[in-house]
């Protein structure tokens, strides 16, 4: 007989990628039911469920339909939190409704798709409402429609654990005294909050496209969750806006590319090192779509920029045919919008791109805000580049060094000890060959 435990790494990786794919609709139906004031509820429903899934799985195996034993247990257990307490014995009937295909297959939905549509745009549009601090609305947006911990958001946001701990409990807090509906707002609110909404699924993407930590580079089924979500926004009333195009033709033209940064074994590889021909052409052509649908009206936006950007690589036949001096323009108008230090850093690689290392090199030493990015294994990642290709292996080995103390993924930490062995063994060369010289 086969031991459970054995089948423990396949039922935790399974788990993980329902509950990027499911958490979020769970959360967002079980909130419609009890009400937000009760969002910690649901979301303790959902862990209980997921827990559930973990403990009983490596016994009896994966059900056929993961998702459908998800929703069902979820269900269930909704149905007996509301029947321990009183105050939710009027939600009973309605959760009771959602059980009348009981009969029915054990592998078929328990909710209709547009039932969850329609309350994870809801769940959106409440994660970003005014009354929610607006640093805490990201962050709640990311751990109840993506399944984010704490630490994966300090990650995004460059800050603590504990800060965004805060940030949440403030956040949760703020909806249980303002009593904020469960709805999607019209007219000026919705302006005000769909910025928000598109900042959180920025991020979201993000943290999928190059994930912060952990031994993955790329975490696809994140990636995969943020384009649902764009697509669900883009498609309604609420979001079909010229900069919801513009982020969902972002998201779509980076996704394109991620089948080819990686290889067979995991490790990082660049821009110039992919193969085009893996890139997703389907895909791209679905995010030149919606970057023309973008251009509508005369709204321009940073999402705009970044997925001109983006189209730039997408459509240039090889490295060397790389538009990078409008890539340096985009990230130019770009700054406009947002001079972070992140962005800032960014440029620096154009201008090396367009100008040369040293060019590089004077663009970080500009960066306003420079020591905010001290602890950002990327800035000492790129300098290196920048000085080895300058033709300083020893001043590149410096950089790499410091890059690899601050560096969590361990597909880039291996990628940048490369360098640093490759700058190491140049250095090393270098100082002999001076030694080496005879004296006249």
């Amino acid at each position: 007989m086969k031991n459970p435990a054995d089948n423990e790494p396949e039922v935790s990786q399974v788990v993980e990628h329902l509950f990027r794919h499911e958490a979020g609709r769970m959360v967002a139906i079980l909130t419609g039911i009890f009400g937000l004031e009760h969002l910690t509820l649901a979301e303790d429903v959902v862990q209980e469920t997921l827990a559930r899934a973990l403990q009983t799985w490596p016994f009896y195996g994966v059900p056929e339909n993961p998702s459908a034993w998800i929703m069902r247990v979820a269900r269930n257990l909704a149905l007996d939190a509301v029947r321990r307490e009183k105050v939710f014995r009027e939600k009973e009937p309605e959760i009771i409704r959602l059980m009348d295909r009981e009969g029915a297959a054990s592998d078929e939905a328990v909710y209709a798709e547009q039932e969850i549509a329609d309350d994870r745009l809801r769940m959106m549009f409440v994660c970003c409402h005014p009354v929610i601090p607006p640093e805490a609305q990201v962050a709640l947006a990311l751990k109840t429609l993506g399944g984010f911990s704490p630490r994966e958001i300090s990650r995004a946001f460059l800050t603590t654990e504990a800060a965004i701990a805060k940030r949440l409990t403030r956040a949760k807090q703020k909806i249980r005294e303002a009593r904020i509906p469960f709805e999607i707002p019209a007219g000026e609110a919705l302006t005000a909050r769909l910025d928000a909404v598109l900042q959180s699924l920025y991020l979201l993407f993000n943290e999928g496209y190059k994930a912060s930590s952990g031994d993955k580079l790329v975490r696809e089924d994140i990636c995969d969750e943020a384009i649902r979500l764009a697509r669900l926004l883009v498609v309604h009333p609420a979001g079909n806006q010229p900069r919801t195009h513009a982020l969902l033709a972002l998201m779509l033209l980076n996704a394109a590319r991620i089948p080819a940064r990686q290889d067979s074994q995991g490790n990082l590889l660049r821009l110039q090192e992919q193969n085009r021909d893996n890139w997703d052409q389907t895909m791209i052509k679905a995010g030149m779509f919606h970057l023309a649908l973008s251009a509508t009206g005369s709204e321009i936006s940073e999402y705009h920029l970044q997925a001109g950007i983006a189209a730039c690589h997408c459509t240039a036949r090889d490295y060397a045919s790389t538009e990078w001096a409008q890539i340096l323009s985009l990230y130019d108008r770009l700054m406009e919008f947002d001079d972070s230090p992140v962005v800032a850093l960014n440029r620096a690689v154009a201008m090396a791109e367009v100008q040369g290392p040293q060019a590089g090199i004077a663009a970080v030493q500009t960066i306003k805000g420079l020591k905010s990015l001290q602890s950002y294994y990327l800035l000492y990642a790129i300098l290196g580049e920048f000085e080895w290709r300058s033709g300083h292996p020893q001043a590149a080995a410096t950089h790499f060094r410091k890059s690899l103390e601050l560096v969590e993924l361990k597909s880039e930490h291996a990628f940048l000890s490369k360098k640093l062995r490759i700058c190491e063994e140049k250095a090393a060369a270098k100082k002999n060959e001076i030694f080496s010289v005879p004296m006249s």
